[in-house]
C-alpha cells in the first residue's frame, strides 16, 4: 500500500502526472462515449468549467503553468494494450464484449483534443470545443486535475509529520464511516468519487478500505482504472449530458419535450435492454415520470441525483405503483452529496420497500473537512458541463434550482415546456 503522506512530502519530479491513463475516468463516460460515437459523432459541442464555489480562488491557488502541464500530459495519453484487452474482454454487468470492435478500434487510436485556458480574475476559464465523442472525454480528467492541483497547493507547505498526521486523521475518518455503514443490513454501495477526489492515490486508498471493510456490501467503483487494477466491478450507466445535448438539438418545443425519452430509446437499443437505469431529474423528476411512456416503467430502476432524495424516491415508488409495477423489485440509486448520516437515514426509510443502491462520491474521496489550517482542504462544488451543441445553448433544470444552468431565457422556456413550477432551493456542498 502506498504511503501517501511520504509520497506527497518526497515528490520532486518535474511533473508528477495526476492522470496517467485514459481509463482514469468514470465508467458511465465510456458507456455514453460509445453511444455518442455510434449516433452523434458529427455533433459539435462545447464543455466548460463551472466553479459553483466561487469563494475558492482556483487561479490564485493553482499556477497556470502547472495546470497547462497537466492538461498537456493528458493530451499525450493513449490506451495501452492491457487497457484495451480489459475493455474488449472483461465482463461488465454480466455481459462480455460490452464495447463493439469498431468503437474499440477508434478508441485505441484516440487522443484528447485541444483545450482553451484563460485566467479571469481569481478563476480559470477552461473550455473544450469539437466533435462530441472527442470533447466529452475531457470532463472527468479536467475536474480531477483541478481538484488535485488545489490539494497539492495546500499540502505543499506542510512538513513531513504534519502530513503524516493529516492523512492518519483522514484515514481514521474514512474507516469510522465504513464501520458505521457495515452495520446496515443489505447495504449495496459503490465509489462514485472520481471527479472531485482529493487525489488519485487517495481515491485508490478509499476503495481498498471499502473492499476490506465492507466486503460484499461494496459493489465496485465508477473509476475504470481502479476497477481494472483492483479487480472489482466498474459501475455506471449514463448522466445528464445526454438529455442536455439531445434537448439542445431539438428543433421545436414538441421535439424538446420528447428529447429525454429519445435518449432512453436509443440507450435501450445500444445496450440491448441492459443498463436500464433512469436518470429523470434533468428537467424535473415529477414531470418526466408523469409524461413517461409505458415501456419505461418496466426498466430496472432509477437514480436520484438532486432535490430531496426522500421526495424523489417516494415519487418513483408512487409512479411504479400507478404503472402496475412492484416497487420492491425496483432499484433506487441515491447519488447526490451523500455521507454516512444521509445513507443511514435513506436506508432506514426505504430498506425493504425497494432495492437500494448508493453511489458515494465526494464525501468518500475528498472529506478533509477541518483537517487543514483554515479548512483549506474542504471539498467544493466544481463541474464541467456541456454548454452548447451545434451552437445552441444547453440547459439543465434539475430538481434543485441551485444546480440549474443555461441562459435565463432558455431556462424559462424549458420550465414552460417541461411544466416545472416552484422548486425548493437546497445548498450545494459538492
Amino acid at each position: 500500500m502506498t504511503d501517501i503522506a511520504k509520497r506527497v512530502y518526497d515528490h520532486a519530479w518535474r511533473i508528477d502526472p495526476i492522470v496517467r491513463s485514459l481509463l482514469d475516468t468514470d465508467f458511465y463516460k465510456l458507456m455514453m462515449l460509445q453511444s455518442v460515437f455510434r449516433r452523434h459523432r458529427d455533433v459539435e459541442v462545447e464543455f466548460s468549467l463551472i466553479n459553483r464555489s466561487d469563494h475558492v480562488p482556483l487561479a490564485r491557488l493553482i499556477s497556470e503553468a502547472d495546470l497547462r502541464e497537466q492538461l498537456d500530459h493528458i493530451r499525450n495519453l493513449r490506451l495501452t494494450r492491457g487497457e484495451s484487452t480489459w475493455l474488449r474482454g472483461n465482463m461488465f454487468y454480466g455481459k462480455r464484449q460490452m464495447f463493439d470492435p469498431d468503437f474499440m478500434e477508434w478508441f485505441e487510436n484516440f487522443t484528447m483534443p485541444e483545450y482553451h485556458l484563460e485566467r479571469k480574475g481569481d478563476q480559470y476559464e477552461l473550455t473544450f470545443r469539437g466533435s462530441w465523442p472527442e470533447v466529452m472525454m475531457w470532463e472527468v480528467p479536467a475536474l480531477a486535475v483541478l481538484m488535485e492541483l488545489r490539494s497539492r497547493s495546500v499540502l505543499n507547505g506542510m512538513g513531513r509529520f504534519e502530513l503524516q498526521v493529516l492523512y492518519a486523521r483522514a484515514m481514521t475518518r474514512v474507516w469510522e464511516k465504513i464501520e458505521r455503514l457495515r452495520e446496515l443490513p443489505g447495504l449495496r454501495i459503490s465509489d462514485f468519487g472520481t471527479r472531485r477526489r482529493h487525489s488519485y492515490l487517495w481515491q485508490d486508498w478509499c476503495v481498498q478500505a471499502m473492499v476490506e471493510g465492507l466486503g460484499e456490501k461494496f459493489t465496485g467503483s465508477s473509476n475504470c482504472l481502479i476497477a481494472m487494477q483492483r479487480d472489482i466491478e466498474a459501475i455506471g450507466t449514463n448522466a445528464h449530458e445526454l438529455p442536455m445535448v439531445y434537448a439542445a438539438l431539438a428543433e421545436t418545443d414538441a421535439e424538446l419535450r420528447q428529447a429525454p425519452y429519445r435518449v432512453l430509446e436509443n440507450w435501450h437499443q445500444d445496450y440491448e435492454g441492459n443498463l436500464r437505469i433512469i436518470l429523470p431529474d434533468t428537467y424535473g423528476t415529477k414531470g418526466f415520470l408523469d409524461e413517461a411512456p409505458e415501456w419505461l416503467a418496466s426498466w430496472t430502476g432509477i437514480r436520484i441525483d438532486s432535490g430531496s432524495p426522500e421526495k424523489g424516491a417516494e415519487t418513483a415508488i408512487d409512479w411504479w405503483k400507478e404503472r402496475g409495477q412492484d416497487p420492491a423489485q425496483k432499484l433506487v440509486i441515491f447519488s447526490d452529496g451523500l455521507d454516512v448520516e444521509r445513507i443511514q437515514e435513506l436506508h432506514s426509510r426505504f430498506h425493504g420497500r425497494v432495492r437500494l443502491g448508493f453511489g458515494w462520491g465526494t464525501l468518500l474521496t475528498n472529506d478533509f473537512r477541518g483537517l487543514a489550517p483554515d479548512d483549506r482542504l474542504a471539498p467544493f462544488s466544481l463541474v464541467c458541463k456541456a454548454v452548447s451543441a451545434n451552437g445552441r445553448p444547453t440547459v439543465k433544470l434539475s430538481d434543485n434550482p441551485a444546480k440549474a444552468m443555461g441562459p435565463a431565457d432558455q431556462i424559462e422556456r424549458y420550465k414552460r415546456v417541461f411544466g416545472v413550477g416552484e422548486q425548493a432551493l437546497d445548498p450545494v456542498l459538492v
